[in-house]
């Protein structure tokens, strides 16, 4: 049910994020009187095909779905009639065929501002990010921060969430090599800490970012204590909902998984529980029924841990704003994705972060499925990110890609004529190779996330 999920995901986000940049393609060119021949969503067989309009276009919905095309009136293509060859692609000035070619990922880029909107007026969901553990000797811990402090700022900028405060490390260490920022203690102090990360290369190896500073943020601790009471082996003993457990046999526990491990390990053997209910202390006598879980026999007593919703609540944030408000910070934050998405691919090419970081479409096809079920806003959320991604992958000058095609337009624009046919010709293949052995390692790095 989760892969289905994942697929259904993946092919709902890259026909919206195709469909967007190809009618970017689109648009632009009839606008600029350029006759399209086709506007189709995917590739291979047709699953839906119709023609419409005063050019008769054909509109495809094809049966691979990762990626699509507009076909355009082209001389180099097939024959044109005198009477629409000012219609045909080739014949358009440079600019035009620029502004053609461009509008795809720009498209992408405008998809992505109008998709943070969405977020940002229906709300975004977060975790505070205040922090649970600090890794001895690590970087945080050099900087002085400590368990329960609450990030507040991070460059200057304010954060409310775990998100924010990664987005704005990345940024700070990959301008400056060091990250201020300010944090709001368990009484209410502030203070404020210079985190050393210069050492990118560490920092942007395959791994979780928190996790190689040395922080762990605060999650929720279940208490030894009993929430809900299954009708069985807890019932029957006289266990009631709210009991805390003091103590098992004699030996003290605090967590609810110290508690579930000392009864799993004992199945049909007697337990002595102390326990704490409404301020006074009580001895009851358990035996945990034997079951089978994976081929190996533990005990259970059908209990539920207690749930302090406050606590967790306390934790939650919901980011929303206004409707003039949310467009000022979806074209912020469409702005700050794309300058580091730029960074940490300029990273790459100098070696400077770990290749592995580079995702094929299993794991794009993961990233949208969790994504969407966690909730609506957080796949619009996720699709502005594949979007942004898609549009700078089509910028850069790769031939083939619509930034290989922008790369010749500059080169005629500044010679006066366009690129002859031999040297495109030999860039279209070398564009070809590159293509295949970026996504040979983005499929390589998917395999190896699934066997780990």
């Amino acid at each position: 049910m989760q892969f289905l999920t994942y697929i259904l995901a993946f092919i709902a986000a890259i026909g919206i994020i195709v469909t967007v940049h190809e009618f970017g393609h689109y648009w632009v060119a009839k606008k600029l009187g350029v006759k399209v021949l086709r506007f189709s969503v995917g590739f291979g067989k047709p699953l839906f095909s119709r023609s419409r309009g005063a050019d008769n276009t054909e509109y495809v919905l094809a049966s691979i779905p990762l990626g699509g095309y507009v076909k355009m009136l082209d001389e180099r293509e097939g024959e044109v009639s005198a009477s629409e060859v000012h219609r045909a692609f080739n014949r358009q000035n440079v600019w035009k065929r620029f502004a053609i070619v461009s509008a795809g990922p720009m498209f992408n880029f405008i998809f992505a501002v109008f998709a943070y909107w969405v977020t940002f007026i229906t709300g975004v969901d977060g975790i505070k990010p205040t922090i649970g553990d600090i890794e001895p000797e690590s970087i945080a811990a050099v900087a002085q921060i400590e368990p329960k402090d609450t990030f507040t700022h991070v460059e200057g900028h304010a954060v409310k969430t775990w998100q924010q405060t990664t987005i704005q490390m990345l940024n700070g260490a990959l301008k400056n090599g060091s990250v201020n920022a300010t944090l709001s203690r368990e009484d209410q102090s502030q203070k404020t800490v210079i985190l050393d990360l210069n050492d990118t290369k560490q920092l942007l190896a395959e791994g979780n970012l928190l996790e190689k500073i040395g922080i762990t943020p605060w999650r929720y601790q279940y208490q030894a204590r009993f929430g809900e009471i299954k009708s069985g082996v807890a019932n029957d003993a006289g266990i009631d909902d709210g009991d805390k457990v003091i103590s098992v046999d004699g030996k003290e526990v605090s967590t609810w998984v110290e508690l579930v491990k000392y009864i799993q390990q004992r199945p049909e053997i007697p337990i002595n529980m102390l326990l704490e209910r409404a301020g006074e202390q009580l001895v009851v006598e358990v035996t945990p029924s034997a079951d089978n879980v994976d081929g190996e026999i533990v005990g259970r007593i059908g209990a539920y841990p207690y749930i302090d919703e406050g606590q967790l609540e306390a934790q939650k944030v919901l980011v929303r704003y206004g409707p003039v408000e949310s467009f000022g910070k979806g074209l912020a934050k469409t702005w700050e994705v794309s300058i580091l998405t730029l960074k940490l691919l300029w990273k790459l090419v100098v070696g400077e972060a770990s290749l592995k970081n580079i995702s094929g479409p299993v794991t794009i096809a993961e990233y949208a499925g969790v994504s969407a079920a966690i909730g609506f806003s957080a796949f619009v959320g996720a699709l502005a990110i594949i979007s942004i991604s898609i549009g700078i992958l089509n910028l850069l000058p790769i031939p083939v890609l619509d930034g290989g095609h922008l790369f010749y337009y500059m080169i005629e624009m500044v010679k006066g004529s366009p690129v002859s046919e031999k040297f495109e010709a030999a860039g279209q293949r070398l564009g070809i190779v590159m293509l295949a052995g970026l996504m040979s390692l983005a499929f390589y790095n998917d395999i190896q996330r699934l066997l780990q």
